[in-house]
């Protein structure tokens, strides 16, 4: 059997079709479902000219139907695309023009959206609109008729060299489809998640078997994915891995971040898995846990066995505060981009981990500017590289990925941006990305440091800091910061220039109520840069 994920889900639903594959309140899409509104979805595909590596468009929530339409895409040897929820006309425009999507799944609330771009893209042949409100789009076909008016497609031979795309969140530019084979992420997944539920990773034909026995033995795993699924974080770590064992895929229903529903939901649902956004999710979720400590609110959350984390600093006294609730939760914080992965921290109550301090992945690096891997212990930074499963490269983009995935002495390696130094052990400390360096006075500071510094202040909720034009010295950095607590300005920066070098401490700090980020808990920094300016 090839490494795929539709010809592997296509086995599980065959052996424990009954089990939950997909819950978000009061829905609940058993795998014998999913496996077979995907195939009638799948066959509706077909019928509009989709097949081999034809781009196919989600643009929605999160929902059971958007898990569907990325299956039913696999089942043809299509590629789904992950479009951003929050984008309106002209980045809209771009990315479904730009991906050559021939087909779009969107939730009807975004329907307007899709009207003011459909006429400028002629290779759409079908919009399938999942009503979530009373409006409707004039020419778009209601998914539930799709689906029921469809014939269940065929299972087919795939190939585990299948095309899978992820668009970036465009944190460093224009979003860019990120290419990989399919084969790599399947048997990633296998691996990541097979050893956390006690048996070894499985062959893709002994999948269906292991999760057969997974379900006889209750040991089925449950993973509440609060995060966005039409990013690499909430469908790569979230949900694929568990769904490549026979597990459950669990979403919320509301669509603001709202940690009491996390909670709620997690206790209501058993779940054993939860996948967050470094401290924009986790810290909000701690707080939540002291509140109802206070209340004496006693929550069931004894299933929780595993946390992870990627896209954001997680910082240590954060996993501490939620440790310290939950005795038996291990955080494992991945050191990840869209390029690839290259490491991890593990976190538990009996072995804490710093903060940013990650075990490498084998095949990872940190490079000089020349090339030459970083000696540890040396202090000297530099670029994060990775090889093995690195990406094919960025769709329609030469250009770009000749500068992100570049051959050194053979070896074929992945730049995602990120700096680090190289401790005496090994292990990396993580100091930002490259794009986020500020340059004052001739210095280099890197954001991530300086926002680590200010969240332990404890009147501060969160904080983004950026570089901003000055006459005097080039740069000066910035905080946007968001309060829960009693902080003005100086004490901020006083309590910055006591753990850090002078020339690192804001200069500037804006309260703001909200610190601007994406639905997944990225930083939005072209956003804080701008109410910095505002600001004066």
């Amino acid at each position: 059997m090839e490494a795929h994920y539709a010809t592997i889900w296509e086995s599980i639903a065959d052996r424990v079709g009954d089990s939950d594959a997909i819950v978000q309140g009061t829905r609940r899409v058993t795998w014998a479902d999913y496996e077979r509104r995907a195939a009638r979805l799948a066959a509706a595909f077909a019928a509009a000219g989709v097949g081999f590596n034809s781009k196919v468009a989600l643009f929605l929530y999160n929902a059971p139907e958007y898990l569907e339409g990325y299956f039913a895409a696999l089942k043809l040897r299509a590629v789904p695309v992950n479009v951003n929820y929050r984008y309106l006309d002209d980045e809209l425009h771009y990315l479904l023009e730009n991906s050559d999507s021939e087909v779009v799944v969107f939730h009807s609330s975004l329907g307007e959206r899709i009207a003011h771009v459909r006429q400028r893209l002629p290779l759409l042949r079908r919009w399938i609109e999942v009503a979530d409100d009373a409006q409707h789009l004039d020419g778009a076909e209601r998914y539930e008729e799709v689906v029921a008016a469809a014939v269940p497609a065929a299972h087919m031979a795939r190939s585990a060299d299948d095309i899978a795309m992820v668009y970036t969140g465009g944190t460093t530019g224009m979003p860019k489809g990120v290419m990989t084979r399919i084969g790599g992420g399947v048997l990633a997944g296998l691996a990541g998640l097979a050893p956390m539920l006690g048996i070894a990773a499985p062959a893709p034909e002994e999948v269906a078997t292991v999760a057969a026995q997974l379900a006889a033995d209750g040991r089925r795993s449950r993973s509440l994915v609060p995060c966005p699924l039409m990013h690499g974080t909430g469908l790569g770590i979230g949900s694929h891995p568990t769904m490549l064992l026979g597990g459950c895929t669990v979403l919320v229903d509301g669509r603001r971040f709202d940690p009491r529903e996390i909670w709620d939901v997690a206790e209501r649902e058993r779940v054993t898995g939860i996948t967050v956004v470094g401290d924009a999710f986790a810290r909000p979720l701690a707080r939540t846990l002291d509140e109802d400590r206070r209340n004496d609110r006693r929550r069931d959350l004894s299933s929780l066995q595993i946390m992870a984390s990627a896209g954001a600093m997680f910082s240590r006294e954060v996993k501490d505060a939620l440790v310290e609730h939950l005795p038996q939760l291990t955080i494992v914080d991945l050191i990840a981009a869209t390029e690839g992965g290259m490491g991890m921290s593990v976190h538990s109550r009996k072995r804490p981990a710093a903060t940013a301090s990650f075990r490498v992945n084998p095949g990872t690096r940190v490079m000089n500017e020349d090339g030459h891997p970083v000696a540890p212990g040396s202090g000297e930074i530099g670029m994060v590289a990775l090889s093995g499963t690195v990406p094919l490269g960025y769709y329609k983009d030469p250009e770009k990925s000749a500068r992100t995935f570049r051959e050194i002495d053979g070896v074929r390696w992945s730049f995602p941006g990120d700096f680090a130094t190289v401790e005496a052990d090994g292990t990396i400390t993580l100091l930002g990305r490259g794009s986020q360096v500020i340059n004052t006075g001739g210095e280099k500071v890197f954001a991530e440091e300086v926002e680590e510094v200010l969240k332990r202040h404890p009147a501060v909720e969160d904080c983004l800091v950026v570089g901003v034009a000055d006459e005097r010295f080039g740069q000066r950095v910035a905080a946007v910061v968001a309060l829960h607590g009693s902080a003005d300005e100086v004490q901020l920066i006083a309590h910055a220039k006591g753990q850090l070098a002078a020339f690192k401490a804001p200069k500037q700090i804006v309260l703001v109520a909200q610190v601007p980020r994406a639905p997944n808990g990225k930083a939005d920094y072209k956003r804080a840069r701008e109410l910095v300016m505002a600001a004066g």
